[in-house]
């Protein structure tokens, strides 16, 4: 499971560098995934469930989701860059625009979960996506802010100077 979790970030990263045309985005994209394991981890010990095989599917599922959430935000950004708003109002305005719908899907992924929480087989995949969603929901809300104002003003400002 671990190396199919590798082939799937990697595969990630690759979809990512052909939709941004750059090999910096995709690592702040992906900047959240390790984030899931603060929420999955301490969610198995408060249920007190095993980490199962399932466990490492919902692992790969949640990074999916992270991704697309983070690739909302960042796309947000460039779209209001190419309108003429300044970058620090864009990276802001991001957050705060896509903060409802990013929300959303965390809580409905989180609720189709609970349907499988009981399942002597799947009860880890739930357990993972719904501690896991929690956590790294508000955390990608924070991370991909900070971390994409943090590696591209100085880009977009020598972008900005020609």
């Amino acid at each position: 499971m671990g190396i199919a979790y590798g082939v799937g970030l990697i595969l990630i990263y690759l979809l990512v560098v052909a939709q941004f045309g750059s090999y910096k985005v995709p690592l702040i994209i992906m900047a959240p995934i390790p984030l899931t394991i603060i929420g999955i981890m301490p969610g198995h010990a408060i249920l007190g469930a095993q980490f199962t095989a399932t466990s490492m599917i919902g692992m790969i599922a949640l990074a999916g989701i992270i991704v697309r959430n983070s690739i909302l935000l960042v796309d947000f950004i460039n779209q209001e860059l190419r309108e003429g708003r300044d970058f620090a109002e864009a990276v802001v305005r991001s957050a705060a625009v896509r903060a409802q719908p990013i929300v959303l899907t965390g809580l409905a992924a989180m609720a189709g979960a609970f349907f499988i929480l009981d399942d002597p087989i799947f009860s880890g995949l739930a357990v993972s996506l719904i501690f896991g969603l929690l956590v790294s929901t508000v955390l990608t809300l924070i991370v991909i802010p900070v971390v994409y104002y943090g590696l591209m003003y100085k880009r977009v400002d020598r972008l900005r100077q020609r």
